[in-house]
């Protein structure tokens, strides 16, 4: 089969860094789905991984952690899909990724493709999706309630890098599935615009310093206090901010990984609590409720369906190659990119 890997971990100007490789068919065993991949979407953890993790001439890494296909065989343990379904899924960590024609996935980390959405804009959901889904109900704990009978709480929450790809659903999920006042951090026209269509109900610019935006802010608009921060990058440079702002007992969630320390006892005189979001985490350790994964993409699929989340599909690349892939990943590295990227068919 068709597949982009490598064996060094190279600088992505570098033609080796992603090739064009002929790997082997895998096989489905047990409650594995084989999976033909029609379209995928490229994550900043594809770049940390390739700069990180080397293979070898037998063994090639392949990249990717977001795809769309079609279910070709199943094993012998599966309940969940037939042959013949459209699916869309993030992966597992601890095998090879979507970057291939076929891949073989645990199907309790699958969902059911969003009836209404092409391949290509499929595929710019699954990571996100659980990453958003994750970080809001899991963690961060806010109300969730349906979008048909939701009402406002007294929830306020911050998401500072609110135009990548987990924020452009995060949003979304937030507005339709609580009940809370969500404001978004952004710094460009652009970026602005786009997290204002995808329900912020304000917009910081996160280049200024927060406490004193959120502080104007809530006193210009007669907010409660805040009470949720979903971190999404940089967070050791605006740790301090969040404790500054938070009300007593609020929460902090992260998805990255900060360079320096954090000050998390400075915590303890509002009881603040920290939580660390890692969509892998059920997949790699194989958690009794790995479960859970499928059922929230089949959520969000519903939320697609009927209207009240889209796609957050940014720019599609082209076909699914080598040179494409690094076209991506130098996209992704230079931080420019806003909303998903994605590249369909082999």
């Amino acid at each position: 089969m068709k597949a982009i890997g490598y064996t060094e971990s190279l600088d992505i100007q570098n033609p080796n860094a992603l090739q064009d490789l002929d790997l082997p068919k895998p096989v489905a065993q047990g409650r594995d789905l084989l999976i033909q991949v029609k379209a995928i979407a490229v994550n900043p953890v594809d770049t940390k991984i390739r700069r990180r993790r080397a293979g070898t001439e037998d063994e090639p890494v392949v990249l990717g952690w977001d795809a769309v296909g079609e279910v070709v065989a199943v094993g012998e343990d599966v309940t969940l899909f037939e042959i013949g379904d459209q699916v869309y899924y993030a992966g597992d960590l601890n095998r090879q990724g979507t970057n291939a024609e076929f891949q073989r996935v645990d199907e309790r980390i699958v969902g059911h493709k969003p009836k209404t959405l092409s391949p290509a804009e499929a595929a710019a959901l699954p990571l996100t999706s659980i990453t958003a889904y994750e970080m809001l109900f899991e963690h961060l704990q806010l109300q969730k309630q349906t979008p048909e009978t939701k009402t406002t709480t007294q929830e306020v929450l911050l998401v500072v890098g609110a135009a990548g790809g987990v924020g452009s659903i995060l949003l979304q999920l937030a507005k339709a599935l609580t009940g809370a006042t969500v404001i978004a951090t952004a710094s460009r026209p652009e970026s602005v615009d786009w997290v204002r269509q995808l329900g912020a109900d304000y917009v910081l610019d996160h280049t200024q310093p927060l406490a004193e935006q959120m502080a104007e802010l809530t006193q210009k608009e007669g907010l409660g206090s805040l009470t949720h921060v979903a971190s999404l990058n940089a967070t050791d440079a605006y740790f301090d901010s969040y404790i500054e702002m938070l009300a007593p007992f609020g929460r902090i969630a992260l998805i990255d990984d900060p360079q320096q320390p954090l000050n998390y006892m400075a915590m303890k005189p509002k009881s603040l609590s920290l939580h660390i979001e890692f969509m892998y985490a059920r997949s790699m350790f194989q958690a009794v409720d790995m479960i859970e994964q499928h059922h929230l993409l089949n959520h969000v699929a519903e939320l697609i369906d009927q209207g009240y989340v889209k796609t957050t599909l940014g720019k599609h690349l082209g076909t699914i190659n080598a040179t494409n892939l690094r076209a991506a990943h130098a996209e992704l590295e230079a931080g420019s990119a806003i909303g998903k990227l994605v590249l369909e068919g082999f």
